[in-house]
C-alpha cells in the first residue's frame, strides 16, 4: 500500500457534493472576517503595543503581508481544487495520503482546542456583561478547574452553552450559519467603526513619540521586544482566513469566488487593526496598556471619559468572539466530512442530513467533544497547540503550490498566486521562524497529538481509504 498515493484534480471535481451551493463572495468574505476579527482586536492589541510601542500599527502592517502571502497560496489552491477539506485536500494532491492525514489531524486540533479557548474568554466578556444588569453566575460555574488562582471553580458553564449553542446552528444548514454570521459580522464591524469614530478625535501625536521606543528586535526587562516580536503576536490575529477555503462545495463558482473571498476578508482585518491600533496608541501611551491587559478597549475609554461607549464594547467583543466560535465549528465539520468523505474516517462523521444538507453526526460529534473541553479543562496550557497546527498547514500548501507548478502547469488556475516560487518561500520562512519560536512544551504535545494520529493512520485510516480500495 502506497503511503503517498495521490488524488487527481479531475477526480476531485468530477465528484457530485450533497452539500449545497449557497455561498457567495461577500459571505465568504465575512466569513473570514469572523474568524480572523475577535480576540486580536480586542484583546491582543493591548499586549502588543506593550512589546512594540506605537509602532503596534507597522507590527500589523508585517504580520498582515507575510499572511498574504501564505493566503495567496491558498487562493491559487481553491481556484484549482474548489472542493472542500482546505489544507487537507491540497496537501492530498500535492504530497499523498499520510501527509494529507497528518495536517487533517492538526487541523482538527487547531479548531477544536481554537474554538474552546476563545469560548473560554468569551464566557469572561459574558459574565461581565450580564453583571452590567445585577445578573450573576455563580462563581464554581465561571471557569474549568485551576483556571483561577484563589478561586474554586468546577465548570464553565457560559463557554460550554455557548458551544453548543453554536453547534446547533452549525447543524442546522449554511443558509443559517451564513445568515447569522453575516448578521455579527456586521454588526460587529459596527461596532469597530462607531469606537474608531468616537476616539478618533483624541490621538495626540506626541503619544506615537517615539514611534519604535524598542527598535526591531531588542530585550527589554528580559523580554524581546520590538517591532518584529510583536508581529508574531500580531501574526496569529490572522489565523483563520484558511477557514474559508473548507466551504468550497458550500460555494457558487468556488474557483474564482474563493480567492476574492480569502483576499478580501485578509484586506478588511488588516485595515481595521492598523486603523485600531493606530487609534489606541495615539489616545492612550502604551505603558498604560499595562493595566488593562486583558481589555485594552477600556483603556481608551477610561481616558476619553466616554465610559457610555463600554456595555457597547463588550457587546461588540461578545459578537467577535461568537463568530469566530462559529467559523472553527464550521471548519471542523466541514475537515472532518472530507477525511470521512476519504475514508480516513468512519462514515458517520460524513453522513450528509438530507433535510439540513450537513454532516450532521460529526458536527454534534465534535460539538459536544468542543464543549466539555472548553467547560472542564483549562485550556491555556493546550492554547499554543493552535499555533503550532495553522503553522504546519501554511506550510505545506505554501510548499504544495511549489510543487504543482512544477509537475502541474497545465491544470487551470482561475487565479495564480504572482511571483512564484518567492511568494511561498517568504511564506514557508516566516512560518518555519514562528514554529521554531514555540516552547518545547507545545512541540512535545504536539508530538504525543501526531504519535495518536498515525495509530489511527495504521490501524484504520490505511485500510479503509478509498483510494486503497480503488488500487486492489
Amino acid at each position: 500500500m502506497d503511503l503517498f498515493r495521490k488524488k487527481q484534480i479531475s477526480d476531485l471535481l468530477a465528484q457530485q457534493s450533497p452539500l449545497k451551493r449557497t455561498l457567495h463572495t461577500w459571505d465568504l468574505t465575512f466569513l473570514g472576517i469572523g474568524d480572523i476579527i475577535g480576540t486580536g482586536i480586542f484583546v491582543l492589541t493591548g499586549k502588543g503595543a506593550l512589546t512594540t510601542g506605537p509602532s503596534l500599527a507597522l507590527s500589523f502592517l508585517i504580520a498582515a503581508i507575510c499572511c498574504g502571502f501564505a493566503g495567496l497560496c491558498y487562493a491559487e489552491f481553491a481556484s484549482m481544487a474548489p472542493v472542500a477539506g482546505s489544507a487537507y485536500t491540497y496537501s492530498y494532491i500535492s504530497f499523498g495520503e499520510i501527509v494529507a492525514f497528518i495536517i487533517g489531524w492538526d487541523l482538527l486540533l487547531e479548531y477544536a482546542l481554537g474554538a474552546s479557548t476563545v469560548a473560554a474568554g468569551w464566557s469572561g466578556y459574558f459574565n461581565n456583561f450580564i453583571a452590567n444588569f445585577g445578573i450573576h453566575i455563580p462563581k464554581i460555574l465561571t471557569a474549568a478547574p485551576g483556571t483561577t488562582p484563589g478561586v474554586t471553580t468546577v465548570f464553565n458553564l457560559p463557554a460550554f452553552c455557548i458551544i453548543i449553542l453554536i453547534t446547533t446552528i452549525v447543524s442546522m444548514g449554511i443558509n443559517q450559519t451564513k445568515r447569522i454570521n453575516d448578521t455579527m459580522v456586521i454588526i460587529k464591524l459596527g461596532v469597530i467603526v462607531l469606537f474608531l469614530t468616537c476616539t478618533v478625535w483624541y490621538v495626540k501625536v506626541g503619544n506615537w513619540r517615539p514611534f519604535t521606543p524598542y527598535g526591531i528586535y531588542s530585550f527589554h526587562k528580559g523580554v524581546a521586544s520590538g517591532v518584529i516580536p510583536a508581529a508574531s503576536i500580531c501574526f496569529f490575529s490572522f489565523i483563520g482566513f484558511d477557514s474559508v477555503s473548507s466551504s468550497a462545495e458550500e460555494t457558487v463558482n468556488p474557483s474564482k469566488t474563493l480567492p476574492r473571498g480569502i483576499m478580501l476578508s485578509l484586506s478588511i482585518a488588516t485595515v481595521l487593526y492598523i486603523a485600531m491600533s493606530l487609534t489606541m496608541t495615539g489616545v492612550v501611551k502604551y505603558p498604560i496598556f499595562a493595566k488593562y491587559i486583558d481589555a485594552p478597549i477600556l483603556a481608551v475609554l477610561a481616558k476619553t471619559g466616554q465610559g457610555w461607549l463600554s456595555m457597547i464594547v463588550s457587546l461588540g467583543a461578545i459578537l467577535g468572539m461568537t463568530t469566530v466560535i462559529l467559523v472553527q465549528i464550521y471548519g471542523q465539520s466541514r475537515i472532518t466530512y472530507s477525511m470521512s468523505r476519504d475514508g480516513l474516517f468512519p462514515k458517520f462523521f460524513g453522513a450528509v442530513s438530507p433535510r439540513h444538507q450537513t454532516p450532521l453526526k460529526g458536527t454534534w460529534f465534535f460539538g459536544i467533544i468542543t464543549s466539555i473541553a472548553a467547560g472542564f479543562i483549562n485550556l491555556n496550557i493546550l492554547a499554543e497547540l493552535v499555533n503550532i497546527g495553522t503553522l504546519t498547514a501554511f506550510i505545506l500548501v505554501s510548499a504544495g503550490i511549489i510543487w504543482m507548478r512544477k509537475t502541474h502547469p497545465e491544470i487551470k488556475r482561475d487565479f495564480k498566486a504572482p511571483g512564484v516560487p518567492f511568494t511561498p518561500l517568504i511564506s514557508i520562512i516566516f512560518c518555519l521562524t514562528l514554529v521554531a519560536g514555540l516552547n518545547w512544551e507545545t512541540w512535545l504535545r504536539f508530538i504525543i497529538w501526531f504519535a495518536i494520529g498515525m495509530c489511527v493512520y495504521f490501524g484504520y485510516a490505511r485500510k479503509h481509504s478509498v483510494m486503497n480500495k480503488q488500487n486492489k
